[in-house]
């Protein structure tokens, strides 16, 4: 089934400013919810349907927790995390295969160097090489192989989609966000990828994170374990100077990065905003939805200008700044 997402229906959400000149820019779409839940403001199309790639592992890690499997703080934080592969990373994913002494091996992402410059950098000092645990999302297929455990589901094809585990993943996706996928496709870690609208995923997502521990549902209680847990530990999300834990870190918001120009995005009051970038480019999607969210009077101006600062979103001439990028919302 061929996407319906056109450029007609895209604005423009950012531009790449070089000494003054507008080189570049960005279009797409966003949608902001308030904390009531009603649509707030709509910028281009966001009924049509989309891959929310990586902002559907919040989704992803509820349904393994709802599965028999308890993942609390850090451990939750990495079930949802597109991680950088450091050290501490590492040790979160091991540690959670070794609940239930299953083998690396049986993750089914695929192997690869960390992210991080550092951590890269100590595997090839070490003579060491790609590995699956390495690979940003294998947090999310440790929690995934944890529920399998728990059921006595089968390990091998855990990632088919009629395999019990994936059929989870799509009635809490569905449960969230009141929609039905148009498709279903793979994703670049191997797992299934269910297309949506970006109203739906701004409406699953504000659901998710605004869910209460004191909720007499299961899949409420563990939404707000896993909000909790990610607002608690942001270096485990993402890692050193990503965006999503920058942003978390700086300014309380929860907030989830996905391929191909996506952005998720709640702040404590339940604002929230799901952004999505045309030509799939991500590196104006965190300050678009910070400057969503401040606009909607959730976080506050200053605090963004400061994270924006923070987020290295300069245009380099030489050896010194002579632009940026910056959200145009």
């Amino acid at each position: 089934m061929a996407g319906t997402f056109s450029v007609t229906d895209a604005v423009e959400l950012a531009v790449v400013e070089r000494s003054g000149f507008v080189e570049s820019r960005h279009a797409g779409s966003a949608i902001v919810l308030n904390p009531e839940g009603e649509v707030a403001r709509v910028l281009g199309d966001v009924r049509s349907p989309i891959f929310p790639r990586s902002t559907l592992k919040p989704f992803q890690a509820v349904a393994a927790m709802t599965s028999g499997v308890t993942l609390r703080g850090e451990d939750a934080a990495i079930a949802t995390a597109s991680h950088s592969g450091t050290a501490a990373h590492v040790a979160l994913v091991r540690g959670l295969l070794a609940r239930e002494r299953i083998p690396l091996s049986a993750l089914g992402c695929p192997p690869a160097m960390p992210i991080d410059s550092a951590a890269r950098d100590q595997v090839v000092r070490s003579g060491g090489a790609k590995e699956r645990v390495y690979m940003e999302c294998s947090g999310k297929h440790a929690a995934m192989l944890l529920a399998c455990a728990a059921n006595d589901w089968p390990l091998e094809g855990y990632l088919g989609l009629d395999h019990p585990m994936q059929r989870k993943v799509l009635d809490v996706l569905e449960r969230f966000t009141g929609e039905r996928p148009a498709a279903s496709g793979v994703d670049g870690c191997g797992a299934p990828v269910h297309a949506i609208s970006l109203t739906g995923l701004a409406r699953g997502v504000q659901k998710l994170t605004t869910s209460q521990t004191s909720s007499p549902f299961a899949f409420f209680r563990e939404a707000a374990e896993l909000t909790a847990a990610v607002r608690e530990h942001p270096w485990a999300v993402g890692g050193p100077g990503r965006p999503d834990t920058v942003a978390i870190e700086r300014l309380g918001v929860f907030a989830k990065i996905g391929a191909e120009g996506l952005m998720v995005m709640t702040a404590p009051n339940g604002t929230t905003t799901a952004v999505k970038v045309l030509d799939g480019s991500a590196r104006a999607t965190t300050v678009v939805a910070l400057r969503l969210l401040a606009d909607a009077g959730a976080i506050e101006h200053d605090a963004v200008d400061q994270v924006q600062a923070e987020l290295a979103l300069w245009v380099m001439g030489g050896d010194r700044p002579v632009g940026e990028i910056r959200a145009s919302v």
